[in-house]
């Protein structure tokens, strides 16, 4: 068990692909430099690695510099994959058997964001619960159907542990901490980086990151949230404000105090968002793409997306390749 108080020191293997999150990279990995400086003592050492030992370069275009080649027949205490964008291109047969093998010398292998993708093409996720981003959820839900999938922050099903985006891989590493070190150092680590709202795994991922809004107006957070589960379908702004306890028109005048545009705007707005995510992010059908997010047809979709965004989804799809 990782997830115990222990002092012995954990060895960890970070495992990077192109691609990745330099927040996603730096969240997973500075709690344990922030650990070990709040306990003086090296209770962490890591390595960082890659499949061929070249440098992943992250999804800013940075070069990250590793130490070596990742060797899968090197006994871990924990073995980290991190990686975001294209995560699926690397899910070769060569690269899963290494995993596989990994995983095989490791007490416990972790995926952060996309990482997660490739344990599950690994098969190291099956008749476990596991989580991934909340934009790919639903996708990977279907593509891992012997998996249980949760829209938690991050789950822990040892010998396996997944997490969303990149706070909740730092929420997980300060649980790591706080089960094996304590909770006065997982606070003292997180107050290195004045973060105050930790969370829990069971903690779900939210679409829309709403920071303050919740304890200055709650009714707007509250609606929010309700856009964000009905995306595919739509509520009326009419049904939304009843469900938050306001009128129609009490619920635009406190969106355009606080967010500065009126629900109506924002909730196609936010749709349109997840719609480009789609076009961008992955291959599905544009008419697949309408309806998940809530428009009648493509024709509808397409008009919306251009006044948004100043070109049709068809020709942001090209323009991405």
């Amino acid at each position: 068990m990782i997830f115990a108080h222990s002092d012995e020191p954990l060895d960890v293997t970070l495992l990077l692909f192109s691609g990745l999150s330099l927040l996603s990279l730096a969240a997973t990995l500075d709690p344990m430099r922030g650990a070990n400086r709040v306990l003086g003592r090296s209770a962490y050492r890591w390595r960082l690695v890659s499949i061929d030992g070249a440098m992943p370069i992250a999804s800013c275009g940075l070069q990250i510099p590793v130490d070596g080649t990742f060797d899968p027949a090197k006994e871990q205490g924990a073995l980290i994959v991190i990686a975001a964008f294209d995560a699926m291109s690397f899910a070769t047969p060569q690269i899963l058997r290494v995993l596989r093998a990994g995983a095989k010398r490791s007490t416990i292998v972790g995926g952060i964001e996309s990482g997660s993708w490739l344990m599950g093409f690994a098969g190291l996720l099956d008749g476990r619960r596991a989580t991934t981003h909340w934009e790919d959820l639903e996708d990977f839900a279907a593509r891992f159907p012997n998996v249980d999938v949760q829209p938690d922050r991050f789950v822990v099903d040892e010998p396996v542990f997944t997490t969303g985006g990149a706070t909740p891989a730092l929420d997980c590493m300060l649980s790591l901490i706080r089960a094996r070190n304590g909770y006065s150092t997982a606070l003292d680590v997180a107050s290195l980086y004045i973060y105050e709202e930790v969370r829990t795994g069971s903690d779900v991922q939210p679409i829309v990151s709403l920071g303050r809004i919740r304890q200055h107006e709650p009714r707007v957070a509250e609606a929010i949230r309700l856009m964000e589960t009905h995306i595919d379908r739509p509520l009326t702004i009419e049904a939304i404000a009843r469900r938050v306890g306001v009128s129609t028109r009490g619920l635009e005048m406190l969106f355009h105090k606080i967010v500065e545009v009126s629900p109506g705007t924002y909730y196609v707005a936010l749709r349109l968002n997840a719609a480009r995510r789609l076009v961008l992010d992955t291959n599905l059908p544009i008419a697949d793409i309408a309806e998940r997010t809530g428009f009648s047809a493509i024709a509808s979709l397409s008009r919306a997306f251009r006044r948004q965004f100043g070109t049709p989804p068809s020709a942001a799809r090209r323009a991405r390749l």
